[in-house]
């Protein structure tokens, strides 16, 4: 099964930062992988399409963004950008959601201590 999912939040969707799915606006669902990289490509073309900025990681996760497009963080004293991504993903039947903790702002991150950077 595989899923491609589209997000708007303030990270770019390689981080895979914990909480990262509170940011799916709409997941389509396919049982082959042909299917899902045809949507995924018709997501690409629109999204390409309406967003000045774009940058991809591995192929089948990309961020489209506007510089315009970001908003006054409290907590990090720093506007953050806000990206619309895509992603393709292949599901795991079986995989559970598991009790998350709190989100870290993408601002609070450090290079020493982020699995991803």
């Amino acid at each position: 099964m595989y899923q491609v999912i589209k997000m708007y939040g303030d990270f770019e969707p390689w981080w895979f930062i914990e909480g990262w799915e509170e940011d799916i606006t709409d997941k389509l669902v396919f049982e082959n992988y042909e299917d899902a990289v045809l949507a995924f490509q018709k997501e690409w073309t629109d999204l390409a399409s309406r967003f000045p900025k774009e940058e991809s990681k591995g192929g089948m996760m990309t961020a489209f963004w506007d510089e315009a497009d970001q908003y006054w963080c409290e907590e990090c004293d720093e506007y953050l950008q806000r990206y619309h991504s895509l992603l393709l993903l292949e599901a795991k039947e079986d995989s559970k959601k598991k009790d998350l903790a709190p989100r870290v702002r993408p601002c609070k991150l450090k290079k020493g201590n982020c699995v991803n950077y």
